[in-house]
């Protein structure tokens, strides 16, 4: 009777700790796809088609579940390489470049949104409507600070600046992406730090042409008065 009892409680110690253990690798799996959504959603908000093609490429080659299977399609991987090879080089010309942002202004944070709803139906560990919200804002205020950040560099009468820009912008994408494969913690700090550092150096940019049009209107007036 009583090595009954004490078989019994060994099997209860024994089997107390699984719960914890499968509880834990939910919650690990359901905070990689949340740093996955804000990192794809930051990356759609700068440029869409490159993040539709990395990671499409990423889940057809480098064995990342999360990614939704119509981005591993070849037809999508195609058409995305040729928009992301178009918009790599309008996003390098002055102005055309706003232009450019303007027009996707609805694409990418709808974009981001989808993304989100996508991977969070993929890997089953996140509230798609969670996701969705995650990934549009995480988009729509990459977008908004690239968009600003581009405004005041246009401002500028030399074109060297605007491509140096737009070169750090792709090779941030396409890192930050290929990073969250192993690494989503990591991909999503960056990402953060990357997204509020653009956001402050958009604000004293902005200040700054502010600041230059003033001058220039008030030497104009001088002018214009004597």
């Amino acid at each position: 009777m009583v090595s009954s009892k004490a078989s019994y409680g060994a099997t209860l110690v024994y089997l107390r700790p699984l719960p914890t253990a499968r509880a834990k690798r939910l919650m690990s799996a359901r905070v990689e796809a949340v740093a996955y959504v804000v990192t794809s959603g930051w990356a759609s908000g700068i440029s869409v088609y490159a993040t539709v093609l990395v990671t499409g490429l990423s889940g057809r080659f480098g064995g990342l579940d999360s990614v939704p299977h119509a981005f591993e399609r070849t037809d999508v991987l195609i058409l995305a390489a040729i928009l992301a090879a178009f918009e790599f080089v309008a996003d390098k010309i002055p102005y055309v470049d706003s232009a450019w942002d303007a027009v996707h202004t609805v694409i990418r944070p709808a974009f981001g949104a989808v993304m989100g709803g996508l991977i969070a139906g993929e890997t089953g560990d996140l509230n798609q409507a969670v996701a969705v919200l995650l990934g549009g804002g995480t988009a729509f205020g990459s977008h908004a600070t690239k968009s600003s950040l581009r405004l005041a560099v246009n401002a500028s009468p030399e074109p060297v600046s605007n491509i140096v820009l737009s070169l750090s912008e792709d090779g941030a994408v396409v890192g930050v992406l290929l990073l969250a494969i192993h690494h989503p913690w990591a991909a999503l700090a960056i990402a953060l730090v990357l997204l509020v550092f653009g956001a402050l150096l958009a604000m004293l940019a902005i200040r700054r042409v502010r600041r230059g049009l003033r001058r220039l209107r008030s030497h104009m007036t001088r002018l214009s008065g004597a």
